[in-house]
């Protein structure tokens, strides 16, 4: 298969950009777009936390069951790994604007619909299995456009730290949904927590509304939409690097991710710690992804990030195996701060290399396996997970998935510097690509000091 067919960068279509540059920090909010993007994420996305969490204890409290809990985590994040690639191949044919216009209506109308079943004393378990598997249609088409179309509000020379931005966004809201949904949960029950997760849609979609989106140019022609999808599949498999970043991604998320699904287990049964408990241990472990966030988003250059994602797997399974032997609340949770920073870390390094690698034809089905490997492996993660805990212990299966985490970093540095040639040749293809090389690329490197070609062009 030949070379896939390069899409202009999108440069129309990001608003305006004001003539002071941006803190390092804050570069991709010169982009009006993503200032409007950010804005209605932040609002939409504590709601969504809260739901997490008020959902995870509804379940809990109907059943007691570890092995359900897994069940609802199957349910909600299968339909990713089962239709994500069409999501990315519609995402690469169709108005990603649109699509995101679309999806998140779609999920606004489910957290209505199960905060009135909730609300009404009517919801079972199945039920919420029903309603997880609707979320996780929405989110197979959901995930890998938004990716995508981070580009297109900033471009490729803002797109590391918009990335960063957004894991940084997630993390904040991921702090305060958890401890709002605790006091809420305590105090009115879950279904209003549902009912506050769809409002909060609404910032969202109020600011897509709002945004000045140039026409994307159409889509090659050529092929089915299957073929299209294949794709993206074979573009990983021949791409060495992406394919060992996606891969480490996946062991994780099916090995170490569903520590999350075993939370509200710690809080109450080892713990002690009830909802209230469940939400500051969330909380704790979004402070710790939070500052990981901010620390990538300050990074200028894709240099040594490679390290960075190796060392971080490791951490994160180190700082699971330490708060797996915890039993003491507050020390449990200052353990998930770790944990939470280098699951971030990990997971914000990976998205940031494979974005710098793929051509912007093929980033929607790219995103899409990133989407399998990050949402969508962690279903068998959290299935297995749930049987474990019901044979061995919750803790006891917290530390396994620890113990592979650290393993799987081990061999993904072993085989970093065989990947580092190939990781170069890619990301500088696309910044010639983009048109920014003149610049970027043939600079003079002043002594002591790396280059711009080096520091964008050596992820490891």
């Amino acid at each position: 298969m030949g070379q896939p067919e390069a899409e202009p960068p999108p440069a129309a279509g990001r608003g305006e950009r004001p003539a002071a540059s941006a803190p390092s920090l804050l570069r991709a909010l010169r982009h009006r777009n993503y200032q409007l993007f950010f804005a209605g994420q932040l609002v939409s996305l504590v709601g969504t936390w809260m739901q997490s969490v008020a959902q995870s204890w509804l379940v809990y409290r109907l059943t007691g069951s570890s092995l359900l809990l897994g069940a609802v985590g199957f349910a909600t994040q299968i339909p990713v790994f089962l239709l994500a690639p069409i999501g990315g191949t519609v995402a690469d044919r169709r108005s990603r604007h649109r699509i995101l216009l679309a999806t998140q209506s779609a999920a606004m109308a489910l957290a209505f619909g199960l905060g009135a079943l909730t609300l009404s004393g009517h919801v079972q378990v199945p039920h919420i299995l029903g309603f997880s598997v609707l979320l996780g249609v929405v989110n197979a088409f959901d995930i890998p456009t938004r990716q995508a179309f981070v580009v297109e509000m900033v471009g490729r020379e803002d797109l590391a730290n918009a990335i960063a931005l957004n894991s940084s966004m997630f993390n904040g809201a991921r702090i305060l949904g958890p401890a709002v949904a605790g006091i809420l949960v305590g105090a009115i029950g879950e279904g209003w927590c549902f009912v506050a997760n769809g409002v909060s849609f609404l910032a969202v979609l109020g600011s897509l509304l709002a945004m000045r989106v140039a026409p994307r140019p159409a889509a090659a022609g050529r092929g089915s939409a299957f073929a299209h999808t294949l794709e993206g599949f074979r573009f990983v498999a021949r791409t060495r690097a992406i394919r060992a970043l996606l891969v480490l991604l996946g062991v994780v998320s099916v090995t170490a991710m569903p520590y999350a699904v075993l939370m509200p287990i710690f809080a109450d049964r080892i713990l002690r710690g009830g909802a209230q408990g469940l939400g500051i241990l969330m909380g704790a472990s979004g402070v710790g992804a939070l500052l990981g966030a901010l620390v990538l988003a300050s990074r200028r250059r894709l240099r040594g990030l490679g390290r960075w994602v190796a060392a971080a797997c490791a951490g994160f399974g180190v700082a699971l195996g330490l708060f797996a032997l915890s039993r003491s609340f507050w020390l449990s949770a200052l353990l998930l701060v770790p944990v939470g920073f280098s699951m971030m870390v990990q997971m914000a390094g990976s998205n940031t290399l494979v974005q710098a690698m793929v051509p912007d034809a093929l980033r929607g089905r790219v995103m899409a396996v990133y989407a399998m490997m990050f949402m969508g492996m962690a279903p068998l993660g959290a299935l297995l997970a749930g049987w474990l805990a019901g044979k061995i212990g919750a803790p006891a299966t917290v530390a396994s998935g620890g113990a592979c985490c650290v393993v799987a970093a081990a061999v993904f540095a072993a085989r970093l510097p065989g990947l580092r040639q190939q990781a170069r040749e890619l990301i500088i293809a696309q910044q010639m690509a983009a048109g920014t090389p003149s610049e970027q690329l043939t600079q003079p490197v002043p002594v002591g000091a790396a280059s711009e070609e080096q520091g964008a062009a050596r992820p490891a």
